[in-house]
Parts: C-alpha cells; sequence; structure tokens
C-alpha cells in the first residue's frame, strides 16, 4: 500500500487538548454574543432598565470593551498561543474583571449579572488543572464579594446584596467541583472516540491491504455498474492496469458487464454464468463468479474472477499423474503385445501364398500397429514431462535454425513456410527440447491438414502483444480450417477429426506450453484458414 497504518496515540494529551481548545472557542463565542445581549436589553428596555442603572456610560463601555476582547481572542485560539492554560487564565481574569464591573454598573448583584460568572468558572474547570480551577473559581467568589463591599460602602448595595453574593459563590464551587470530574470524562471519552477513529482507519487501511495482496482477483460493482473496490490482480486481468474507483465496468470489461447483466435478470436462485472472459493480454481465461452484498433488492455486487488457467493446471496435473502412474505400469505390458502383432503381420506379408485383399488386409494391421506404438510413447512423453530446464532463447535466431531443420527433415520446399519478426531482439523463456516439439507438431499439422489451394505459404509470426509486452508466436494458415464446432475440443486427449490421427498431438503440445508458463490458443483466421498462437511466459514475471 502506498500510505502506512496511522499510528495510534502514546498518551491521552492530543485529544483532551482539542477539546479544551473547543472549550476555549466556545468561551470566546460567550464573549462575543452577552455583551450585545446586555447592550440590547439596556438600549431597548429604556423605561425599565435593571441592568445598566447605576452607571451607564460606564456598562456601555465596559461591553465595547469586553466585546473587543472576544474580537482580540480569535486569533490566539486559532492559532493555539500562547499555552492553553494561560490562555485560560487570562481570559478568566478578563471575564471577571469585565462582568463584576457590569455588576456594579447595574446596581450590584441584585441585578442579577453574578449568574454571568457561572460559565468562565465551569469553562475553566474543564481547562486547566483542579487546583488551578479551585483558584480560579476562589479568585472570581473573592472578587465578587470585594464588588458588593464597595458597593455597600457607597450605599449602592443593600444587606440583601450579600446573601446573593455569598449563594453565588457557594454555587460556583459547586459548579466547580462538579465541572472537574465531568471534565475528566469528556476528556476520556473524547480520547476513546479519537482512539476508535484511529482504529476504524487503520482497521480500513488493513482491509485495503489485504484486499490487494489477495491471491483471488476480486472487485466490488455497485448498482449503477461502477467499480468501487478492485485489487491489483483483478486490474491487471481486466485491464491490464490499474483500475480508478468509480470507473464504468463497461469501460473495463464489455464482456464481464454483459454476464453481470445476465445474472442480475435471474429473479430467483442466481448461479453463476457458464460465460467466460478473456483477459486484457489475452493469454488468460477467466471465469466470473457473482455474490450480491445486499440481501433485498439491487445492490452491490462482488465478483471473483478465477483463472481458469489455474485451475485447468491442477487438473490437469492430477490428470497426468494418474496418466504417467497408468502408463508407467502397461507400457511394457502393451508393447510387447503389439509388437508382436506387426512382427507377425510383417511375417505374414512376405508369404507367397497371400493374395491382394491378404496383403491388404496385413498392411491394416502394420499400420494400427504403428498408430498404437505411437500413441504409448506419446502417453509416457506426458508422464516425463515434470523435468523442465527451462533457459533464455533468442526466438528469432532458434527460429532460423529450428525452419531449416523442419523442412529438410520432411522434404518440403522452405519457400512453404514464411518468418514474420516483428521485434528483434525477442527473447523467451522456454525448455528448447519442448519448444522444439510443440513447434515440430504444429508445423506438421500445418502442412498435413492445412495446406490450402492457391499455394499460400505458412505464416510464422513472432512478436509482442501491445498491452503487456508478452512475446507471442504464431502459425498461421489458409487452409481448410477447423470445423467451429470442434473448435473448443481440439486440445481434449484422443480427439481427431482424422482417421489418422491419434489426438494426443494438440494436447501435448498445450501441456508442454503451460509447463514453461505459456498458453496455446486456437482462433479462425479471417478469410480462412487456422492460427495457433503461443503466447510466452511475461518477462517481467521470469524470475
Amino acid at each position: 500500500m502506498a500510505s502506512p497504518l496511522i499510528p495510534g496515540p502514546t498518551t491521552d494529551t492530543a485529544a483532551p487538548a482539542e477539546f479544551q481548545w473547543r472549550v476555549l472557542g466556545l468561551m470566546n463565542v460567550f464573549r462575543l454574543t452577552a455583551p450585545m445581549v446586555l447592550l440590547l436589553v439596556f438600549l431597548f428596555d429604556a423605561p425599565n432598565r435593571s441592568i445598566g442603572t447605576q452607571n451607564p456610560g460606564l456598562f456601555i463601555g465596559i461591553c465595547a470593551a469586553y466585546f473587543a476582547f472576544g474580537l482580540v481572542s480569535l486569533q490566539p485560539i486559532r492559532r493555539r498561543w500562547p499555552s492553553l492554560q494561560w490562555l485560560a487564565l487570562l481570559q478568566v481574569a478578563v471575564d471577571v474583571v469585565a462582568i463584576v464591573l457590569l455588576i456594579h454598573a447595574s446596581g450590584g448583584a441584585s441585578s442579577g449579572l453574578a449568574t454571568l460568572l457561572i460559565l468562565p468558572a465551569g469553562a475553566t474547570a474543564t481547562i486547566v488543572s483542579p487546583r488551578l480551577a479551585l483558584l480560579a473559581t476562589s479568585v472570581i467568589v473573592l472578587a465578587l464579594l470585594f464588588q458588593t463591599t464597595v458597593a455597600a460602602l457607597t450605599g449602592i448595595a443593600t444587606a440583601a446584596d450579600f446573601l446573593i453574593a455569598g449563594l453565588t459563590g457557594a454555587s460556583l464551587f459547586a459548579i466547580t467541583l462538579v465541572a472537574i470530574p465531568l471534565a475528566h470524562r469528556l476528556r476520556e471519552s473524547e480520547a476513546l472516540v479519537k482512539q476508535r477513529d484511529i482504529d476504524v482507519a487503520n482497521l480500513n487501511e488493513l482491509n485495503e491491504f489485504i484486499v490487494q495482496h489477495l491471491r483471488e482477483s476480486i472487485l466490488v460493482v455497485d448498482d449503477q455498474d461502477r467499480i468501487r473496490l478492485v485489487n491489483e490482480t483483478a486490474a491487471q486481468l481486466l485491464k491490464g492496469g490499474p483500475v480508478v474507483a468509480g470507473e464504468l465496468l463497461g469501460e473495463v470489461s464489455p464482456r464481464l458487464l454483459y454476464l453481470l447483466e445476465t445474472w442480475r435478470k435471474q429473479e430467483s436462485d442466481r448461479r453463476d454464468t457458464t460465460g467466460e472472459v478473456v483477459s486484457a493480454d489475452g493469454g488468460t481465461v477467466i471465469r466470473p463468479h457473482f455474490v450480491s452484498l445486499s440481501e433485498t433488492g439491487p445492490g452491490p455486487v462482488l465478483v471473483f474472477l478465477e483463472d481458469t488457467s489455474i485451475v485447468a493446471e491442477r487438473v490437469q496435473q492430477s490428470k497426468l499423474a494418474a496418466l504417467g502412474r497408468l502408463s508407467a505400469s502397461i507400457a511394457h505390458e502393451i508393447r510387447n503385445p503389439v509388437g508382436a502383432m506387426s512382427h507377425a503381420g510383417q511375417l505374414l506379408r512376405e508369404s507367397p501364398a497371400l493374395g491382394a485383399d491378404d496383403r491388404h488386409l496385413t498392411e491394416i494391421i502394420e499400420k494400427n500397429a504403428v498408430r498404437v506404438s505411437q500413441i504409448i510413447e506419446n502417453v509416457l512423453q506426458l508422464s516425463r514431462r515434470e523435468t523442465t530446464r527451462q533457459e533464455r532463447i533468442d526466438l528469432p535466431a532458434w527460429l532460423e535454425m529450428f525452419l531449416p531443420e523442419f523442412t529438410a527433415t520432411v522434404q518440403c520446399d522452405p519457400a512453404w513456410f514464411r518468418l514474420q519478426a516483428e521485434a528483434r531482439p525477442l527473447e523467451v523463456q522456454f525448455d528448447p527440447t519442448h519448444l522444439h516439439q510443440v513447434l515440430w507438431n504444429l508445423c506438421d499439422n500445418a502442412l498435413k491438414h492445412a495446406q490450402s489451394d492457391d499455394g499460400s505459404p505458412i505464416g510464422v509470426r513472432l512478436g509482442r502483444i501491445p498491452s503487456t509486452g508478452r512475446p507471442f508466436l504464431e502459425i498461421a494458415d489458409r487452409g481448410v480450417g477447423i470445423d467451429p464446432a470442434n473448435a473448443e475440443r481440439i486440445f481434449e486427449p484422443f480427439f481427431t477429426d482424422k482417421a489418422s490421427g491419434t489426438g494426443l498431438g494438440l494436447f501435448i503440445s498445450r501441456e508442454l506450453c503451460q509447463t514453461n508458463g505459456a498458453l496455446l490458443a486456437y482462433e479462425a483466421r479471417p478469410g480462412g484458414g487456422s492460427i495457433f498462437r503461443i503466447i510466452f511466459a511475461d518477462p517481467q514475471r521470469w524470475e
């Protein structure tokens, strides 16, 4: 993944500090709104003024100064400067001075403005340490009692104001004592919430990491056919590169979108379609499996992309293991009777008493004995195919040596084969003996079964797939081609549409290609004929 997991906090200071700064910000909102409300009450309640009656000028001046202090405090709170406790103590000191002067200008504690001291006392208790909180509350109460004493000495306050000041002071201490543990719990709760957010973020990071590094190829498609989640392997299979979240599935793989829509149209008992998708590099056949992530109605769908080549390889390994054990146990038993039959047919044909019809029968015996021997040899080759010695081969140079050898051995005109190399140099990783056997079989099939009437040469073309850079080699002819009904079966063992074939040539060739990490595929050639294409292993994965 590109980003590491988010580290969790080692102490509980980060989250509480953020909480305390927010409390300071809320207190500053109080400093901005309280003076404005008091001025409005003072101006619009002129006949029955309950505040500011003792000294209106002082009252208006303190409201204006208090509001200005609130404006000035915006910047330090935003910048988190100076330290939290120093700023809190400075602001509560200004709060106490401003509110006490407002109380004095309004005629003392009986004006009811002493209740404004509750917010500074409670807010300070949630910010500073308990000792400083109690000290700040003590200072607030002393300031309130001092104002009441001064008011009484000047004849403004009455004896009832001392009772109101005392009750207000007791209330402030009670609020402070309640606010201290409450603030501690709030800080713990906020720290826990922040830690939970970090845990959730880490879990999301971990989930994404797991999804991206799964061996299985998966993607999630929403009800609007947009890709919401896709891991790297699925992106490589479908597009041959990265897929952006939110991209339309139809733009990435129209075939997969068609299969998904077909699956969605099944009203009940949804089952995977039997359709397949060819990968972006053309070298892999994919079988999708769909799982709905919504219990009711349309919703996101989880798509598993199964690489059929891996499944086929496992199946073939099991088949070949059983075939190897079987061939090793019966090859000797079959070869001896077949050899005896062939030898007896040769001796019988040499008899002068045989007629033409009998000699024809002996030829059939010998011909089929040779065919059975060839089948046994092919089966033994399959059982021994596990021994692979791959080498880096310069394919153009290797073909320039192979084609003359092949044409000289089968005694055909070299002009029947035309080599077309689109990329030089072009290296592949393959077992040379296996590559020789596969190419020999494909060229031999092209000569025997795919000769064209117009004398067109058999094309041997090599190059690279543009999207992935994987090397390929094609054997293309202009023969009669393969019946479309049999195109899916030509690589099955013992399947042949020719009377003289064993049905093992193409099967062995594909198995040898899979052993070397390559794929042998067939497609009909436009205009008539056949193309057998070997897509070699990705050079980036050789190591």
